[in-house]
């Protein structure tokens, strides 16, 4: 009697399930568990919430606020956020509703992703950082909208994120990561990986001109002519903002997809 009252009542102290322990979670075979997370939680802070379209900036996190370059990102991000919080009556992107479609969206660190995000933040509009845990790098900016602040440990899952509701990526000068994200994406374009129009902005001419001699890879037999079509380079800011409104402007609201 005594062992069945003892097998009715249960062990004194259960075991938890494996994702309620902090070790396992962290250990490698959890890995595809956490690789998931930073697919499922995202969706349900970005496309749950009705946003569908980004507009990314890209750019060195060890550029400082005065320089000309973050001066140029805070301007546009706040033209760009002006217009996606104006109601379309007044010529602006605005849903019928009023409420945002069209977010800035950086990796959410310093440099020229927090110049956007200010500008955005001056501009009165919900901004998105995208954050990378890093061992060197300060965390999330200040400027990011909080509840749309997302902390990231792959990289293949924080890009996935800047790609998918992307509608336009600005470029702007910067290190290893920059050109990792640019040349993925120009890479996913040109092999239709995606498939909708999404224009591609250098900005500053000069320095995207000099760092690389993109017509010595035509040359050479490794992109074709057509491939340059791709970018479009600028250092105007009226200029970038016009391209990108008119891209934005007409364009239907619809899921996000992948190919």
């Amino acid at each position: 009697m005594d062992i069945v009252k003892s097998v009715m009542h249960g062990r004194r102290d259960d075991p938890e399930p494996p994702w309620k322990d902090a070790d396992w979670m962290g250990s490698r075979d959890a890995r595809a568990i956490r690789i998931l997370s930073e697919f499922i939680a995202p969706q349900n802070i970005l496309i749950d919430r009705g946003i569908k379209d980004t507009i990314v900036f890209f750019g060195s996190a060890r550029t400082d606020l005065e320089d000309e370059d973050s001066k140029a990102a805070i301007e546009l991000a706040k033209r760009l956020s002006t217009w996606a919080t104006t109601p379309a009556e007044e010529g602006g992107g605005a849903r019928a509703d009023g409420t945002q479609r069209f977010h800035v969206c950086t990796g959410g660190g310093p440099g020229i992703m927090a110049a956007a995000n200010l500008g955005a933040y001056q501009a009165g509009a919900d901004n998105i950082g995208l954050g990378i845990e890093l061992p060197f790098e300060p965390s999330l900016n200040e400027w990011i909208t909080e509840e749309l602040a997302i902390q990231f440990k792959y990289f293949a899952m924080r890009k996935f994120w800047f790609v998918y509701p992307a509608k336009a990526i600005l470029v702007f000068p910067g290190g290893f990561g920059t050109l990792d994200e640019l040349f993925e994406v120009l890479t996913l374009i040109q092999t239709g990986k995606i498939s909708k129009e999404l224009p591609i902005i250098l900005w500053n001419e000069e320095y995207w001109r000099d760092l690389v001699d993109w017509q010595k890879l035509v040359e050479h037999g490794m992109i074709s002519e057509d491939d340059l079509e791709l970018m479009t380079f600028s250092s105007d800011i009226d200029e970038v903002e016009n391209v990108v409104l008119k891209h934005l402007a007409n364009l239907p609201e619809v899921e996000p997809r992948a190919p």
